[in-house]
């Protein structure tokens, strides 16, 4: 696991702004193209604090990413709670992560680059991660098919195709904003685009139209 040095507040907040600004470089330059100078520099900080608090840039890499996935493990987690009948439970995932890349909207590009070169760092965090978290949801679904709430279907690709629903978008409007057309990122289209998530993926898991209806109604 990455470490950062035990600083005082004005020392944490340093250490925070480098992180941040970290985070904006590697998802928009990868990790090669990334350069600590300007990382540094985007995060008022001089190149020294960089290193003092992340030791070199590879070790800042893993932090960026172990950042971002500390918080989406609180995610998953809430979602786990089996005495939660599945329907519920699978809002709480999709809301949860929905509302995770909101506000962490690099996540997917930082994971796509490091898919697209089968790097360490995608191995690492498939397995201690990523996979985990697809079974997680894959049980979801399982056990929603099992209590005759969900349809019999293919888990493998449903859970593939939830997720890539939702990372699809925020790649696209960092990428091809105009294609989404207005703003895709403000308050109005992040709402609009989870309603029209639960009203298709409720509608095509839920076996009855009543069951459909409510948990759509639900989500708005």
């Amino acid at each position: 696991m990455a470490t950062v040095h035990k600083t005082k507040q004005g020392g944490r907040d340093t250490a925070a702004r480098i992180l941040a600004a970290a985070e904006n470089h590697f998802a928009a330059e990868g990790f090669t193209g990334a350069r600590t100078d300007e990382i540094a520099a985007s995060a008022k900080a001089n190149k020294a604090m960089l290193y003092y608090y992340f030791g070199d840039k590879r070790k800042l890499h893993r932090a960026v990413l172990e950042n971002l996935l500390t918080n989406l493990k609180k995610v998953i987690e809430d979602a786990m709670d089996s005495r939660i009948p599945a329907p519920e439970r699978l809002n709480k995932f999709l809301d949860g992560y929905f509302d995770f890349i909101a506000g962490h909207p690099n996540w997917p590009r930082l994971v796509q680059r490091e898919a697209m070169a089968s790097t360490a760092e995608f191995e690492w965090m498939l397995r201690e991660f990523l996979k985990p978290y697809m079974r997680a949801l894959g049980e979801i679904l399982e056990s929603g098919i099992k209590a005759g709430k969900f349809r019999p279907l293919d888990t493998r690709h449903a859970v593939f195709s939830l997720i890539g629903m939702i990372n699809f978008y925020f790649i696209a409007a960092h990428r091809h904003p105009a294609a989404l057309g207005a703003d895709p990122l403000s308050t109005k289209s992040l709402r609009e685009r989870k309603s029209a998530l639960h009203d298709l993926l409720m509608h095509g898991l839920l076996k009855t139209a009543s069951s459909n209806q409510s948990h759509l109604e639900r989500s708005r």
